[in-house]
């Protein structure tokens, strides 16, 4: 199947991106993202057009699907490996292909996809290649992708620049969407093993029969549809590091042979009567309470203490809500460049009234949607829809699973920044409203660190 060329031409030092796939849908969907994070794109549907553009161009950055109508993706990857060694090439898989990104990764991509592709995954993957604000490998410091001064900021801050000069085992802890796979990224990238790949797993997507092979390869023949030997994803992470996500949801079965090959640094490939040796680092990570599921059987003793020798806890959004404003600044500014709209002072009160149960990721998706949806450069109140039941106001909120002292607290912060806003700042005339002491209000702003 031939697909036509699609180009946006680059305006002054516009990084380029090259990307791959026969599938209009797909490549529509990349395309409108990279242009919105201020890139150039060209997108080919073949590995001949691929080939084409990369000898008649110069790209900062490749993303090519696996399978393509007239070859492999592999074949690019080594194209470029071999002629265009500046440019970085991503792959982008299929559901459940963990063979073909750990053949790419050993090709020459320095990362990888997986299918159905996540908005959230790619902009990391892109602004890691290309080293943008806010990447994970920001080259002046790459903590400040980590977005905010709240002290609970400062404290994952600095126990990440501590864990990473340490080759023990990290177990990040968090909530969905608090940051845990950035954290792992920076880790990593600080650490001895930099030079080294970081390869992130997503253990509740590997179907429970498949996940033996996907980490830890397999041997021709090993069974029906192993056409070839095919390594794994320890095996992948050779000498780097490899995430577990949502770690949690292994079955007890793999827990079993993920403690072993933890424990003796060695793999056996299915369907092979020989172990070989590996050495990978282990950072895990789950939205779940694991201590809570060792105590009810679901997730093994000694493994738990194999995967937490060091624990990283990711603080939720509703903790650090005074993080909210640098946090949509960065947020719009990725999105919209240089001249991003802006959100009205009601817009902005809502926010810090809104307890983010998706965190992060869920207010990068609200801004998506705001900006969509405002008129002008002004996000109002109604452009967040955040809905009537989410902003019932912090008297309803509940304790849910806060302690007493976390659900004072926040209560407590969410009336001082309330006062604040009324006040337009000025911290006199904001304990005047709240009815206490400038004395006794500078204490509270230092003990919530409300800047």
């Amino acid at each position: 199947m031939s697909v036509a060329r699609t180009e946006r031409r680059p305006r002054g030092e516009m990084s380029r991106v090259l990307v791959i796939d026969d599938e209009a849908d797909i490549r529509e969907l990349i395309d409108l993202t990279l242009v919105r994070m201020g890139l150039a794109t060209e997108c080919v549907g073949s590995v001949a057009e691929a080939r084409a553009a990369l000898d008649s161009d110069v790209f900062q950055l490749c993303l090519t699907d696996m399978r393509l109508p007239d070859g492999e993706g592999l074949e690019i990857v080594r194209y470029i490996s071999e002629h265009h060694q500046q440019t970085p090439v991503a792959v982008i898989t299929a559901y459940g292909s963990a063979g073909n990104a750990v053949a790419a990764l050993k090709a020459g991509a320095f990362d990888y996809l997986a299918k159905p592709v996540g908005l959230e995954q790619l902009r990391a993957l892109v602004k890691s290649a290309l080293r943008l604000p806010g990447g994970g490998q920001d080259s002046e410091n790459p903590l400040q992708s980590l977005i905010g001064d709240s002290p609970s900021m400062q404290q994952v801050r600095a126990m990440i620049e501590k864990l990473a000069r340490s080759q023990a085992p990290i177990y990040i802890s968090g909530e969905s969407g608090s940051g845990k796979e950035l954290a792992a990224r920076l880790i990593h990238g600080r650490s001895a093993r930099a030079a080294g790949i970081f390869v992130p797993v997503n253990c509740g997507a590997i179907p429970e029969n498949l996940m033996e092979s996907e980490f830890f390869g397999y041997r021709k023949g090993a069974f029906t549809g192993a056409d070839s030997e095919r390594e794994g994803f320890f095996q992948a992470a050779h000498g780097g590091t490899l995430f577990l996500d949502e770690v949690a949801d292994l079955p007890l079965a793999m827990q079993v042979k993920l403690l072993r090959a933890i424990q003796e640094k060695r793999v056996r490939k299915v369907g092979s009567v020989a172990e070989e040796p590996v050495d990978v680092r282990i950072i895990c990570a789950t939205h779940k309470n694991l201590r809570e599921l060792v105590d009810r059987g679901g997730f093994r003793q000694d493994l738990y203490y194999r995967l937490n020798v060091i624990e990283l806890r990711m603080p939720p959004l509703r903790e650090r809500m005074e993080d909210i404003v640098p946090l949509v600044d960065a947020i719009l500014h990725r999105v919209f460049g240089d001249s991003p709209p802006k959100l009205s002072n009601g817009a902005v009160k809502a926010l810090s009234f809104y307890s983010f149960p998706g965190n992060v990721r869920e207010l990068e998706n609200i801004l998506e949607r705001a900006t969509a949806l405002c008129s002008g450069d002004l996000i109002e109140v109604e452009d967040l829809h955040l809905g009537p039941e989410e902003m019932a106001g912090v008297e309803d909120q509940g304790r849910g699973s806060e302690t007493l002292d976390e659900y004072l607290n926040r209560l407590e912060r969410q009336a001082i920044l309330e006062a604040l806003q009324k006040a337009e700042g000025n911290r006199t005339a904001a304990a005047r409203l709240l009815g206490v002491t400038f004395r006794s209000m500078r204490y509270r702003l230092e003990r919530l660190g409300i800047e």
